[in-house]
């Protein structure tokens, strides 16, 4: 590794999309200082891991990768280490106290500051910067995509939540909502297309909060945004992720509605069915008024699959809180869940006022039933699009057969199907023959 002439970096990226867009931030942040991505961690001058606080496993995973990077730094002295993203906000200078192997300290929105901490590291000391932003966007800055996926690409459209839901730690890790400048938002979409690339996702913490006002002062909101994405580049798949219940507006499904580029899915996370919870929970709405959210999109967009997230054995949480969730998740229909039991985030509101006292094995016990009721539900919604064609963007072998491609369709359901004629990028009609729980099975709809 001393022997190569140019500076490389190593990143491993835990946690959401908006990790996944922010690790390709700093590699640009990287390249510009000269240094060149790198796959391989035993080449690499600076090794970096950016985290994720959201449940207690996906901190401990980066404990454990942290005994590997100081096993690399024991053999390359001159290696540095650095933790980024959101456990570096949480935690701190606890990190370096815990672990001597790590060089460096840096919170989501001090990702400019990477090139100076590194310079001070080189003079003995720690770099630490864990300063959050109220302006902070990285608008300005190009991501550095790598691999070898030409066909979906990730923007951020705004960072940080304000809703402060009771047992959430992102607003304490990400800060306030600020949004990005729209005309770089546009820009970053038309040279993505100009590419190659096929689907685009917008993301954020709440993405539906996306609020921007222009030299006149006059105010944009997300369904003027995802108009003027649609409309900037239409031969190009639209997704976004994620939005709160309370914020998803008719005017977003209006604009899906008019936008055949637009995707049929919408991702709409419930925690729980429970009104008693979720005012606990300081989620801002009802079950009434989540159900007439449900309503609402299917008279909009009747072709539209519906996700979302569910915890169990949230503090307080009764028998018949959890007899609402089911039926809430039976009323919704959901094509398809991230399903997960409470688990305690030290400085959160509820780590704070709220006993975690909902036995585990209760905990797991509601979460397995909660998984029996939601592979039912997703086997019924695949049932149901059988004898259907749907346009396809496929993704690449199938992960069982060669033979096979597998790519996704509008309402974001993977679907398996003969390769025959057709490449990695290309849209593809396909006739679903059979289906599982998690995959849609067909043919392509030019041989039947």
């Amino acid at each position: 590794m001393e022997g190569t002439d140019k500076k490389k970096v190593y990143i491993e990226t835990y946690g959401c999309q908006m990790n996944v867009a922010d690790s390709q931030v700093v590699l640009s942040l990287m390249q510009e200082e000269g240094y060149e991505p790198t796959e391989r961690m035993e080449e690499a001058h600076l090794i970096l891991v950016n985290t994720c606080s959201i449940r207690e496993n996906a901190e401990q995973r980066v404990w454990g990768r942290l005994d590997v990077f100081r096993q690399q730094k024991e053999q390359h002295p001159n290696t540095r280490v650095g933790v980024i993203g959101c456990m570096a906000e949480r935690l701190k200078e606890k990190l370096i106290e815990r672990e001597q192997s790590v060089d460096l300290v840096i919170g989501p929105d001090a990702y400019r500051a990477l090139p100076d901490l590194l310079e001070e590291v080189e003079s003995g000391q720690k770099g630490v910067n864990t300063l959050l932003s109220r302006e902070e966007t990285y608008g300005d800055i190009l991501p550095v995509r790598r691999g070898k996926n030409k066909i979906s690409a990730f923007i951020s459209i705004m960072r940080g939540c304000n809703n402060m839901c009771s047992y959430c730690i992102v607003p304490y890790v990400r800060g306030r909502e600020r949004s990005r400048d729209p005309q770089t938002i546009i820009r970053e979409v038309e040279q993505l297309a100009g590419e190659g690339y096929r689907e685009i996702t917008l993301i954020g913490q709440n993405v539906d909060s996306y609020k921007w006002k222009d030299a006149r002062n006059n105010p944009h909101s997300f369904a003027w945004l995802l108009e003027q994405v649609a409309k900037a580049e239409p031969g190009v798949r639209i997704r976004f992720a994620t939005s709160h219940p309370k914020d998803l507006s008719n005017d977003v499904l209006q604009v899906m509605a008019r936008h055949p580029n637009i995707c049929r899915h919408i991702h709409l996370p419930v925690q729980s069915g429970s009104n008693r919870v979720l005012k606990a929970m300081n989620r801002r709405y009802t079950r009434e008024w989540y159900m007439n959210r449900i309503d609402t999109i299917r008279s909009y967009l009747p072709e539209a699959e519906i996700t979302t997230d569910v915890m169990t054995g949230f503090p307080g949480e009764t028998d018949q809180d959890h007899r609402d969730t089911l039926s809430l998740m039976e009323y919704a229909r959901y094509d398809f869940a991230y399903m997960f039991a409470y688990s305690e985030r030290p400085g959160t509101r509820a780590a704070r006022k709220m006993s975690d006292d909902v036995p585990d094995h209760l905990k797991k016990q509601r979460l397995q039933e909660v998984i029996n009721l939601q592979n039912r539900l997703s086997a019924t919604s695949k049932e149901k699009a059988i004898g259907k064609t749907f346009r396809v963007l496929v993704e690449g072998p199938s992960k069982k057969s060669k033979d096979d491609y597998q790519g996704r369709n509008s309402q974001n359901q993977v679907v398996v199907f003969p390769r025959e004629e057709t490449k990695t990028g290309d849209f593809a009609e396909v006739k679903i023959e059979k289906s599982t729980p998690g995959t849609l099975i067909g043919r392509l709809a030019d041989n039947q």
